[in-house]
């Protein structure tokens, strides 16, 4: 009887162990199937999702730009922008040029100027002209709001092309005024080009002078500290200069992206019969000229640009001599270049 209930017992494990191999088996297999289904259930939710996860990341960067700073480098935001640029223009290397000429002149600008307030006054400079070459004395003033990048600034009159081609891979930091040696014209000399004054938020900043035989350059310490401050603070400058009155023309060129532009052009102390302003500016918006009625006794003519306005842009006067008016006009043009500064 022992030996019945013994065996059927061995027989019952037997059974069991196979059936539990078998179960073991069967959910292996059933596994993976059910996991192979799992997967392809997943892939075919996400390949459906895909388009409305696009949606939604690209119109999360649209509408909130900081989420897409987090995650972009700067490299990668220059192929985002040239290739929606390309999508809108519908030529890539029109597009690549374009947004590598703005990148170049606006990104990478070490400075941004605002509220740009420009004045220039013209008067005949009685005592400096020599014979034959009548002079306009040039008082021009410059003030603007920006983050200054440079501790020092520096203002070069310079008679040398490669010198001045020089300095003016330094802007902002130096401003420079090219003035060609001929009679009544010496970039060294005091009487045709000096800076007069110089202020950062109101407070004067003394200005150093150093001279040589091409030129010469006034040099101002804005400070460590304000640059370190790294806040906007306004700057306001001025400076005299001469030019030939038989020039015609004058032109003052921004040299930093530049928002919202006034100019004011004073030529009451002269035989200046017409002056007229030209933007050389390359936007839909033009600038607005206004000038004095003749009944006032003050000859006048402004300018206004609001908006943005890229480097390299800026505003030529061009005039006509009372002197002039009957005969025919020298149309040879001032090799005075200046930039802003």
């Amino acid at each position: 009887m022992n030996g019945l209930i013994v065996s059927m017992v061995s027989a019952l494990s037997d059974a069991l162990v196979v059936t539990g191999a078998l179960g073991m088996i069967i959910d292996y297999f059933t596994g993976r199937e059910q996991d192979a289904k799992d997967e392809e259930r997943q892939r075919r939710i996400l390949k459906d999702m895909t388009p409305d996860f696009v949606d939604a990341v690209v119109s999360g960067f649209a509408v909130k730009p900081d989420d897409l700073k987090r995650v972009a480098t700067p490299e990668l935001l220059d192929r985002l922008a040239t290739n929606a640029m390309s999508l809108r223009l519908g030529n890539a290397q029109f597009a690549s040029e374009i947004y590598a000429d703005v990148r170049d002149q606006a990104i990478r600008a070490p400075e941004r100027w605002h509220d740009v307030e420009v004045s220039i006054r013209l008067s005949t400079a009685v005592e400096r002209s020599t014979v034959g070459t009548p002079l306009f004395d040039v008082l021009v003033q410059w003030e603007y709001t920006t983050i200054p990048s440079h501790p020092v600034r520096k203002f070069a009159c310079v008679s040398n092309r490669d010198e001045y081609a020089d300095l003016m891979a330094d802007i902002p930091a130096t401003s420079a005024w090219l003035m060609t040696p001929r009679p009544g014209f010496d970039a060294s000399a005091k009487e045709c080009f000096e800076l007069l004054s110089f202020s950062v938020n109101g407070e004067a900043r003394t200005p150093t002078r150093s001279v040589r035989k091409t030129g010469q350059t006034y040099s101002v310490r804005i400070g460590d500290a304000l640059i370190a401050a790294g806040k906007p603070v306004r700057i306001k400058h001025l400076f005299r200069v001469v030019t030939a009155q038989s020039g015609h023309r004058l032109f003052f060129e921004l040299a930093q992206p530049s928002r919202d532009v006034k100019l004011t052009v004073d030529y009451t102390d002269t035989d200046i019969a017409r002056l007229s302003i030209g933007d050389m500016i390359t936007s839909l918006r033009r600038a607005e000229i206004d000038q004095y009625p003749k009944q006032l006794d003050a000859k006048v003519v402004s300018a206004e640009l609001p908006g943005w306005v890229l480097p390299r842009a800026g505003f030529t006067l061009v005039w006509t001599l009372a002197s002039e008016q009957s005969g025919t006009a020298d149309a040879a043009t001032s090799s005075d270049r200046p930039t802003a500064a």
